[in-house]
């Protein structure tokens, strides 16, 4: 595939539109990310597949909005951009607080009697009924905060060493740790579409469920997938990443 894009961008989605489309990815970031982490993942998929990657407030182009750090706020937003976009059949995927999201958002889509996804991709993420307690970092001083950040490994250190910087990207950070750790789980009906669930081998997921778990919240299949890493395996192992999940969305564009 080529490596030039042509994007088209809305304020809630950068997509990389194809005239051979059958199926839309929706991307959901990790913490402090932004839709720009998926920038370059059309090319490693199947053309079929019509990469939108969703764009929260307080970042990127959207910097000067007020960041939502409320899941039922952020459901309540991001819902109806994405049930206009029901034109064809679509899968989720999400990392860490935006695996989180998007499984809140499938079992929002439903509840309100909207399409919902025939695919997850659930990655970097704790099965929600196996969460482990949180600590509550999004309350720390500017100073402390970024000193967890720093111990995440998921920031550049040029970025966390740049105060006017991290003036800017602080309010989103705080908001994604938020909606992560005021999150309650809810029992509802399960999903009835498969789960994939991606984790990494260094990843703090030793506990009993906190991976296999997610089996729990769905009626169809569930299969996991371990790669090499930490909690950002989906940066240090793209390749292997995008990998599975090209042959996992061709599959399904087969079925």
């Amino acid at each position: 595939m080529s490596s030039s894009l042509s994007l088209q961008t809305t304020p809630w989605l950068i997509r990389t539109p194809s005239s051979t489309r059958r199926m839309r990815l929706f991307c959901f970031s990790y913490a402090g990310g932004n839709a720009f982490n998926f920038f370059r993942w059309q090319e490693a998929l199947d053309p079929a597949v019509e990469v939108c990657a969703v764009q929260l407030p307080g970042r990127s182009a959207r910097i000067a909005e007020e960041p939502i750090g409320s899941l039922p706020a952020l459901l309540q937003a991001v819902a109806p951009v994405i049930s206009r976009m029901d034109d064809l059949p679509c899968a989720f995927f999400g990392h860490s607080v935006g695996a989180l999201v998007a499984f809140e958002l499938s079992r929002y889509l439903r509840l309100h009697g909207l399409s919902t996804p025939s695919h997850l991709f659930m990655s970097g993420c704790h099965a929600p009924q196996f969460r482990s307690p949180t600590r509550q970092l999004h309350t720390l001083s500017d100073t402390q905060f970024t000193e967890v950040l720093r111990e995440y490994e998921g920031t550049p250190p040029e970025v966390l060493e740049s105060r006017e910087l991290m003036e800017l990207l602080l309010p989103a950070i705080r908001a994604d740790f938020a909606i992560a750790e005021n999150y309650r789980y809810r029992h509802g009906p399960l999903l009835s579409m498969p789960i994939s669930v991606f984790a990494g081998r260094e990843d703090l997921n030793k506990e009993p469920g906190q991976v296999d778990g997610w089996q729990k919240e769905t009626s169809g299949a569930c299969q996991v997938t371990w790669f090499d890493g930490g909690h950002f395996f989906v940066n240090s192992q793209r390749a292997a990443v995008l990998e599975q999940l090209n042959a996992e969305l061709t599959a399904s564009l087969c079925v």
